[in-house]
């Protein structure tokens, strides 16, 4: 019987020895466990062999890993607006095909998630999901429709999102200041893209000998640092709890560690595709490597990744951007920027960093599950993150646009054979 062909509808299933890791625990060792999967699809972990059912198959497959379910701070989805980029029904079920149980919404949808009526297309989606598939968590706008002239009634919308971001960035300081203002006492997050769209002027990549040999446009590293150093400067002031999204340079890691050290109640992701790739992947102009950030250097990418082990860093996030065929098959320098990524952040950051000894297992899901939570000010040990994503790190796949559940094909990993899988299991739930 192959693992990804689990059939639970007559037999029980016992997975043999399987490593086991729980990002909500402090203790960084591993462990193994016999894990029983029932016909109702329900996980008990840690199973005795005297309470196996007398049905139970048998499945001796070294090397499995049952985690935390993973946890995206901020992904785009299609719907509403963009259908054709991507629909609700197939971002769930790249969600889950990647091992994601909760995935942060971006506001700028049309119309933008700026007010309570758009907000009730979320709760009635909410209120109509299983309770076992990942659950589509909205960030309210900060500004109506995302444009960064006018505060929206952040107040109204505090209790029915996750927090407040355009995903863009806010040209207005004085702006930003309000928003801190307004957001401190609502006890929700403020997600910041600190960008300067004045310094990264008409760049595709990063300023650099390599934007020079490939001859394309070059946006300087300062269009981020210097805005970081702005924003900072505004939390030090206000004191609102601000994270920062999308942090992708060397000095920018320096500038968190520094404002951590002085206590200031901020927190920082990483977007998967920095980790793997650097700017001289872009010698094949694939579109699907314009992105915003551009891929740093080499040195930009080693500081992000030391920066995840030793939590000055607290997050990955994937960033899912689904854009139509049409859209991202255009020349690179004119192509939308953005890139899919539920289906594979988790198997490529495994075998790009774990397997290369770069993160330990642990630190790698705990940055892609707990610590994207905590982001959020979930407490994790109050609510808890089951054990549900079931992981096979040798399971080889070819990435075709049948393969993946995403409506979007906008990927550098379209075409090529990965290693490693999620194993889906329907309304997959654990119980110690």
């Amino acid at each position: 019987m192959e693992l990804a062909e689990l059939d639970l509808t007559h037999h029980p299933v016992l997975l043999k020895q399987v490593r086991i890791i729980d990002a909500t625990e402090s203790d960084l060792s591993d462990r193994f466990a016999d894990v029983l999967i029932s016909t109702d699809d329900v996980m008990h972990v840690g199973v005795q062999d005297a309470d196996l059912p007398a049905d139970a198959r048998i499945l001796d497959r070294s090397g499995l890993v049952l985690g935390t379910g993973l946890v995206d701070l901020y992904s785009t989805s299609g719907e509403p607006g963009f259908e054709r980029r991507e629909t609700i029904a197939s971002l769930t079920k790249a969600a889950q095909c990647g091992g994601f149980s909760r995935v942060g919404i971006l506001p700028h949808t049309k119309p933008a998630i700026d007010n309570l009526t758009a907000l009730e297309f979320w709760s009635r989606h909410d209120r109509a999901r299983s309770p076992h598939h990942p659950q589509l968590m909205p960030w309210g706008a900060i500004t109506l429709d995302c444009a960064g002239n006018q505060l929206t009634d952040l107040a109204e919308m505090a209790e029915a999102v996750i927090g407040f971001t355009d995903a863009k960035p806010l040209p207005n300081l004085m702006l930003v200041r309000r928003a801190m203002e307004y957001i401190k006492p609502l006890g929700k997050p403020l997600m910041l893209w600190a960008y300067d769209p004045n310094l990264a002027g008409s760049g595709v990549m990063r300023e650099g000998k390599r934007s020079l040999q490939y001859g394309l446009t070059g946006s300087s590293a300062t269009a981020e640092t210097a805005a970081l150093a702005a924003l900072i400067e505004l939390v030090a002031l206000i004191g609102t709890p601000t994270h920062f999204m999308r942090i992708s340079t060397a000095r920018s890691v320096e500038l968190i560690a520094q404002a951590k050290s002085q206590g200031l109640p901020i927190t920082a992701s990483v977007a998967w595709m920095h980790l793997w790739l650097t700017d001289k992947d872009l010698h094949t102009y694939d579109p699907s490597l314009h992105l915003k950030p551009p891929l740093g250097s080499d040195t930009d990418r080693d500081a992000l990744i030391a920066a995840v082990k030793s939590g000055i860093i607290d997050a990955i996030a994937v960033d899912h951007a689904p854009y139509t065929y049409e859209e991202k098959t255009v020349a690179f320098e004119v192509s939308p920027t953005g890139a899919i990524g539920l289906e594979f952040a988790l198997p490529v950051l495994w075998q790009e960093l774990v397997e290369t000894g770069l993160l330990s297992g642990l630190e790698l899901w705990r940055s892609l599950s707990s610590g994207a939570a905590r982001c959020l000010g979930i407490d994790t040990k109050e609510e808890s993150l089951p054990l549900a994503t079931l992981f096979d790190p040798s399971l080889s796949w070819t990435v075709t646009s049948e393969a993946i559940a995403s409506l979007a094909q906008n990927t550098p990993c379209l075409g090529k054979s990965i290693v490693g899988k999620v194993i889906p299991i329907a309304n997959l739930s654990s119980s110690a």
